[in-house]
This record gives C-alpha cells, structure tokens and sequence, in this order.
C-alpha cells in the first residue's frame, strides 16, 4: 500500500485538520509507538497522558479535547473513523479466499457468492452459508445449521454439536435426541474455539448484527438477539433468550429458561439467576442490579470494619 494524501485521510473521517497539507500517511499504530509516517488516535482518555510524546505524523481526537497539536484531526468519534481509515486503505489483503482443497464440505451444502472456508473445516449435510461469508481453519458447522451473509467464523469453533440433554432412567442418563438446528444471522463474528449447540426442537438462534468473543458457549435453544456483545468465556445455558443490543462482560453465566432484556448490560464474571428488565445494568454473583449491588458492597465493608474494630 503506498502513502495516503492526509487531506483524503480527513475527508473520508470528515475530520478538521489545521497541519500540512502535504502529509502523508503510509500506515497506523498507537500512540506509544507510532512512527512519524503513521496514524494513531486518542480514544479512551487513559492514555491521554501519551499525546505529549507520541511521535504520530497525525491522531485522531475528540472534537472536545482540550489543547492544539497541528497532528490532531478532530472527529465526533476516533475509534470509529479509526476502524473506517483502515478499513479503507490498511487492511492487509485476505488471507483465505475459496474453499480450500483440504476443506470437507458436504454435496448438498449450500455456499453463497465469495464464500471463503479453511483447511480442515468441515461442513456437514444440507449446511447454508451466505454470501461473503469467510469460515477459518478447523471449524466444525454440523448438518443443518444455517449461517447468515458477511460472517466470520474463526478457527475452532464448533456449531451444531448436540445439545446437553438427559433424563434419568432406570438410575441411568438417557440421551434426548437433539434434532433442532443453529440459524446464526447477517454480519454475525464468532470468535475462536466457541461451541454453539443446535436445539433439541426448533433453533437456537444468533441474531444479526451479534458480535461473539472467544471461547464463547451457547447451550440449545438459547436465543441471542440482534446486535449483542458477548465477551471471552460467556456462557448461556439452555433456553434463554437474550434481547437485542446486550453486552455481557466475561466469563459471565447465565442459567438456563432466562428472558433477559434489550439493552442489559452484565458486568465481568457475574451469574445471572433471574430475568432481568430491558435497560438494566447488572452485576455480581449472584446478579443484581448495580445500585443494589452498590449498596450491599457498601453494607458488607461498614460490617467488616466495624467486626475488625470489635476484634481490636
């Protein structure tokens, strides 16, 4: 990729910039360690500290930082205009394109336009995939399961393995047939080593939009709404039902049979028991809204102080 003008870098961010129009930019880094042919960009004010030092050639800023740098390019947002800069001209070109010679993938398996699929990946019977959808190396999607247009499925992840479900007879576990299927919707990304399990009846569902982490698990039947973010190492029992625009923190869980609501947040490692409303922020385990959360943390340190000056 050759250097890019900084006035088309501007205009695509529709950005202010006030530096030398005759700069160029030939790639991107962070503020520690971007060089002075490099874009960087100041996001999270924690490392507002480095803009002093950075020797970025220009950064993307807030229209609200305070101060002048003749580097800054002023944008509503800079982690998004960042995302689109290199998107547009610092994408490294991709690596896996077609079906590769050592894939498996089943003759009555529907593949979409501009399908990619890695070595060792295997798709079974009757398995669709959309258009533009890129399946890495060593995935596992098994018969029936129906994925969206524009996914990326990274390696390792296994859908539409068996549903975990067992009734006792006789004093012994009995397998109840898993016959369901996962339908994963449009411009859905499934991270590394994530197993989605197919229902045991009807589908489990992952909505469009919907943004999955690593080692991410998703029992059968669950439903995952439209545009969710779900964190490394979540893990979603059977039957519950997310809303849409979710975000849950990692290694956070959740039982099984849950109606969860639009726009919940859940915090780092808690353990959602109940339902919980649309536009509730919980955390803890088990679960509770923050202020209550708050509150009893609160309650639990005045006890504890008061216990250690008792002991005194």
């Amino acid at each position: 990729m050759s250097a890019v003008p900084i006035q088309e870098i501007v205009e695509l961010v529709g950005g202010r910039y006030s530096g030398p129009a005759d700069r160029f930019i030939s790639g991107v880094g962070t503020l520690a360690d971007a060089t002075a042919e490099q874009l960087s960009f100041l996001s999270n004010p924690r490392y507002a500290a480095q803009l002093p030092a950075t020797r970025a050639g220009a950064v993307l800023v807030s229209n609200e930082l305070e101060g002048d740098d003749p580097r800054f390019i002023r944008v509503a947002n800079p982690y998004l205009s960042w995302a689109r800069v290199i998107e547009r001209w610092f994408v490294p070109r991709p690596a896996l394109t077609g079906v590769s010679p050592l894939a498996s993938v089943s003759p009555t398996a529907k593949l979409g336009a501009n399908v990619a699929v890695g070595p060792f990946t295997t798709l079974g019977d009757d398995v669709v995939v959309g258009d533009d959808t890129i399946i890495y190396s060593n995935v596992a999607i098994y018969p029936g399961t129906i994925i969206g247009s524009r996914c990326i499925i990274h390696s390792g992840t296994v859908i539409g393995a068996d549903g975990y479900g067992f009734v006792v007879e006789n004093g012994r576990h009995r397998k109840i047939p898993q016959i369901g299927i996962v339908r994963i919707g449009d411009d859905v990304e499934i991270g590394a080593g994530c197993t989605i399990d197919r229902a045991s009846i009807g589908e489990t569902v992952i909505g469009e939009g919907t943004k999955i982490d690593d080692q991410v698990m998703i029992g059968h039947g669950a439903k995952v709404g439209r545009h969710c973010l779900l964190v490394a190492q979540v893990g979603i029992a059977g039957s519950t039902e997310l809303g849409d625009y979710v975000v849950v923190a990692g290694q956070s869980g959740f039982a099984g049979h849950l109606k969860i609501g639009d726009r919940v947040q859940v915090a780092a490692k808690s353990a959602v028991l109940n339902d919980v409303p649309s536009d509730t922020k919980v955390m803890g385990n088990p679960a509770l809204p923050f202020r209550e959360f708050a509150r009893r943390e609160a309650m639990l340190k005045r006890m504890a102080k008061r216990t250690m000056k008792d002991e005194r």
